[in-house]
């Protein structure tokens, strides 16, 4: 694992300070207090310094230590702790078993000599139980074997409060409210001396290595486990935090978050309580004090005071990110949270986001890039700006400084690598692409789009026109020279008119169909200008336009009328006359557009009517009369010209029997002729002219619809008296006739048609026609008697009602109103209704002749 310079070890106090020419005296533990500094020695001294911190801009504090004063403590022993208790301005030293309490400031002994007796060593209780600001809690291990001691210390005096028994003969402690943190000869527990349970933690072999207890936060503990492990407890018995791996001849530890600093023989090292790594060497013989003060560690040799600097975290997270370690540059700025006011933190956090992720994306991480990007709300033009040209002209934007990244632009990135250059290339486009439309995007939308925009145009992407049909802020100066350069001419017309410029739109899409310019985006770009034109709005630039759209092909050019939205037909917002006056130089655009008036919109005028039906004819006149004789397509034609005379009543009837005169179109003679109600001459062009007996039948039929069933049997008669009229091909006609009555012996006369029939004709052919006829007229009886039954059922039960209601009496008296006109009655003539409704007869007959009047029923 790399190192990242977390610490910075600085001297504190100097031999010469301490001791001057006494080489024989040795450091033995040290104290510190805000700027107060104690320092006991194996001569029973203890020295007071006092320390200054001086800033340094451009690199760590130093540190200068001024000598307050020193005293020795009676003894003949070495000082052996010395704890400070600022609340009672006391220092407790532990030296030959017993702890004193002298002033913090003279060193003097208290007055009254208080003291604790038989104590190997000490911990104070750093989250006391008692609440009382002015007493310290203290446990001590005390010389009787396998005891545990707990004290209360006041100013002057000392308080025993609890004496507890251990399985084993207790070595190191630390306290946490009722909580002690033991290391017993072969293992470590966690003891409640107020409920006297206790919980094993794990086995420690004492013999091997001295233990380390170090209470490190509210009710959590450090401990030197086994093989080498720094391990973290609970009050509860549990670990929240994974183990760091130290020396396995660690001899102190502290910690000073997010670190974890462990002394060993030769080094001191720096782990991390975030990803259990280790972070740091520093070498440092001889050291064999290691301790945490309120954030600032002090370390210890025999001969002089140290104290680890810590270097801001973020400059080490900064340092981390110039090395290329993301992941722990992200973690160790996640663990800075808990030592940095909240909106501090979120500013800075952000930013290590955004540097994080642009090392990602210079290493061609997209996706760890995207998620850093967006999770540091990174403004994207910051992204934008890498590559050349992509921001708009138009754009304020300016680099964050100091900058996220070390790149100019890139070309500088990828160094001309086109691979990679392409790769980035399509990273942004899929970023943008999904940024766009969400909070990120807010305020520089333009710039986002605008980008996207010159993106898809260079690499020829699909979304480029996915982009321009919906709704986007593509700035249209820098976009419309973007499209221009890389010849994206329809994308173009695309931006006009988005922008509303259909009219530029238009020409740029003409000029490609007409090959002006070059553009294969579409191979049906003529039918898109026609779609479009279609759904214009605006008039002038349809007309403008539909000329040439007629030219390049009538049938379709002419949808741009035919085809037109039904609101803006609803509008009437192109007058009919001026169309046709405007495809009078284009006949078959013209015919399209009649049919659509007359079929489609059933417009009803006549001369839209005729002029549709002269162009058939003139159609089918010059079908007939061309040499190669296409004739499905005149079949065709005459087909729309026969349902549009058979169809439609509103064009000049006599008009095109002039123009039929001489044309050899006999069945459209029949249909005129037939319209003009000159049955007979129609059926007998039919029958005789034609020879087509079907056709007849089918005159009757559709000369018929809608008529009363009397016109429909005239019509009939009319086409069997023409059959049975003998001629030339009486044989034919017979059978034509027989075939007439067979098929449609509803239609006739029964007796009349008799009459009319040869007498040499047989029974048997007339069969299905007589067989027809009877059973019509049985139908017909049957029917009328079913009929005649229910109507005398009906006047059965109407007359019953009537008795019924004859036969009960009706009290009438002046107390009775009228429920119409809720007044009495003043005569005994009335009207009952069949709901018992009594109403005066005058009240009635105004009821009948205004049928909105309230009514209580029907009369009786």
């Amino acid at each position: 694992m790399m190192n990242i310079k977390a610490f910075t070890l600085v001297s504190a106090v100097e031999w010469e300070l301490l001791m001057g020419d006494k080489e024989r005296v040795n450091i033995e533990c040290v104290e510190c207090c805000g700027r107060d500094l104690y320092v006991g020695t194996n001569d029973c001294f203890v020295y007071h310094f006092l320390l200054e911190e001086r800033p340094v801009p451009a690199g760590p504090a130093t540190f200068t230590a001024t000598k307050q004063l020193h005293r020795h403590l009676g003894f003949k022993k070495p000082v052996s702790e010395l704890r400070a208790a600022s609340a009672l301005n006391r220092l407790l030293v532990l030296c030959d078993n017993s702890i004193s309490l002298v002033h913090m400031l003279n060193l003097e002994p208290v007055p009254s000599g208080a003291r604790i007796k038989g104590a190997v060593t000490f911990a104070l209780n750093e989250n006391p139980v008692t609440g009382d600001p002015f007493c310290v809690e203290v446990c001590i291990i005390s010389v009787k074997r396998r005891t545990i001691q707990m004290f209360l210390v006041y100013e002057d005096r000392v308080q025993i409060v609890k004496e507890v028994s251990t399985s084993e003969q207790p070595l190191a402690v630390a306290v946490d409210g009722h909580f002690l943190c033991l290391a017993l000869t072969t293992q470590y527990i966690i003891h409640n001396y107020s409920t006297g349970v206790s919980q094993d933690l794990f086995p420690y072999c004492s013999e091997e290595r001295p233990p380390i207890v170090k209470r490190i936060g509210r009710q959590e503990f450090l401990l030197a486990g086994p093989g080498g492990l720094g391990m973290f407890a609970t009050v509860a018995g549990i670990s929240q935090r994974a183990p760091v791996h130290w020396s396995e001849n660690v001899i102190g530890a502290a910690v000073s978050f997010p670190y974890v600093i462990a002394l060993d023989n030769e080094f001191i090292t720096v782990h991390s309580m975030l990803d259990q790594q280790q972070k740091q060497t520093l070498p440092f013989k001889e050291g064999h004090i290691l301790q945490d003060f309120e954030g600032r560690v002090i370390v210890a040799t025999s001969k002089g005071v140290y104290i680890l600097v810590p270097l801001p975290l973020e400059k080490q997270i900064q340092d981390l990110l110039a090395s290329r370690r993301v992941e722990e540059a992200l973690v160790l700025a996640k663990g800075a949270r808990r030592n940095i006011p909240k909106e501090k933190f979120q500013v800075m956090y952000r930013r290590i986001l955004q540097q994080a992720g642009f090392i990602q994306f210079a290493q061609l991480q997209f996706l760890e890039a995207k998620e850093l990007f967006r999770s540091g709300q990174l403004d994207v033009r910051e992204l934008i700006s890498l590559y050349p040209f992509l921001l708009p002209t138009s754009s304020s934007f300016t680099r964050s400084h100091p900058p996220l990244h070390e790149y100019a632009d890139l070309n500088q990135l990828t160094q001309g690598d086109q691979e990679k250059m392409a790769k980035c290339k399509r990273f942004l486009m899929s970023y943008l692409n999904e940024v766009r439309s969400t909070e990120v995007a807010n305020g520089y939308k333009e710039d986002i789009d605008t980008a996207l925009l010159k993106l898809y145009a260079e690499a020829d992407h699909d979304s480029l026109l996915d982009l321009l049909v919906t709704e986007n802020f593509c700035l249209l100066t820098d976009s419309a020279a973007w499209l221009e350069k890389h010849k994206k001419y329809f994308a173009l017309g695309l931006l006009y008119r988005y922008n509303n410029q259909d009219a530029a739109a238009v020409q740029l899409w003409v000029n490609i169909v007409n090959g002006d310019v070059q553009d294969s985006t579409r191979s049906d770009l003529y039918e898109y200008i026609v779609d479009f034109l279609t759904y214009c709005l605006d008039k002038e630039l349809v007309w403008a336009y539909a000329d040439w759209v007629l030219q390049k092909s009538e049938e379709v050019g002419v949808q741009v009328f035919t085809k037109r939205p039904l609101d803006e037909q609803q509008k009437n917002s192109f007058n009919p006359d001026d169309v046709i006056k405007c495809l009078k130089k284009y006949p078959k655009a013209l015919v399209k557009y009649l049919e659509h008036l007359v079929i489609d919109k059933r417009l009803q005028k006549e001369e839209y009517h005729t002029n549709l039906a002269v162009l058939y004819l003139e159609e089918v006149l010059q079908q007939r009369a061309s040499a190669s004789g296409e004739g499905a397509e005149a079949t065709e034609t005459q087909a729309k010209l026969r349902r549009l005379l058979q169809k439609s009543d509103l064009y000049r009837v006599h008009f095109l029997i002039e123009r039929l005169q001489g044309a050899g179109l006999p069945m459209e003679s029949a249909i005129l002729h037939g319209k003009l109600g000159e049955h007979e001459k129609a059926l007998h062009i039919l029958v005789h002219e034609l020879r087509d007996f079907a056709a007849a039948e089918n005159y009757c039929l559709w000369c018929s619809e809608g008529r009363d069933p009397p016109h429909r049997q005239r019509l009939f008669h009319t086409l069997l008296a023409i059959y049975l009229r003998a001629g030339p091909a009486a044989n034919e006609l017979a059978v034509a006739a027989m075939d007439l009555l067979n098929h449609h012996a509803t239609e006739f006369d029964a007796a009349q048609v008799l009459q009319m029939l040869p007498d040499t004709w047989s029974v048997q052919l007339l069969c299905p026609f007589l067989t027809g006829a009877v059973r019509g007229s049985v139908h017909a009886r049957r029917t009328m008697q079913v009929a005649l039954g229910l109507a005398k059922s009906e006047n059965l039960i109407y007359t019953y009602d009537k008795m019924k209601l004859k036969g009960s009496s009706i009290l009438l008296s002046d107390k009775k109103l009228c429920q119409i006109c809720q007044n009495p009655f003043c005569e005994p003539v009335f009207v009952r209704y069949p709901n018992g409704g009594l109403v005066h007869t005058h009240c009635a007959a105004s009821r009948r002749t205004n049928p909105s009047s309230s009514s209580p029923g029907t009369r009786t």
